[in-house]
């Protein structure tokens, strides 16, 4: 199984997911979107599948210095705005395998997605 794999390297989220498929044999491409950018197309796929809560990360560093307005109202097309301008604000990891997305990392999901 080969899958799509969206992050920033430097996060330890994104580091301890990498470290766990890496374990388990399953081959990824790695996407850094800090570099690559986040595609606006990919990213309703991604809130169209996970919800745009899920996929937009309120509690970074990145959202909290957005002006106000620009967190108020939020919907997912707004969501993926402020995503596409901002790609810190994507939660980390989003992984695409056949069948899904998931978004974050959790172990016993990723088990059951992909284990």
């Amino acid at each position: 199984m080969s899958i799509e794999f969206y992050g920033i390297p430097n996060c330890d989220t994104v580091k301890k997911a990498r470290k766990w498929l890496d374990a388990k044999g399953i081959d990824y491409a790695f996407h850094d979107y800090k570099k690559e950018g986040a595609d606006a197309g990919k990213l309703m796929v991604w809130v169209d599948a996970a919800g745009w809560e899920a996929v937009l990360n309120r509690r970074g560093t990145t959202f909290r210095k957005l002006p106000d307005a620009d967190k108020q109202g939020i919907d997912a097309a707004k969501a993926v705005q402020i995503m596409e301008a901002n790609p810190s604000c994507i939660k980390r990891p989003v992984v695409e395998y056949p069948g899904g997305v998931l978004v974050g990392f959790k172990e016993a999901e990723w088990e059951e997605a992909l284990g």
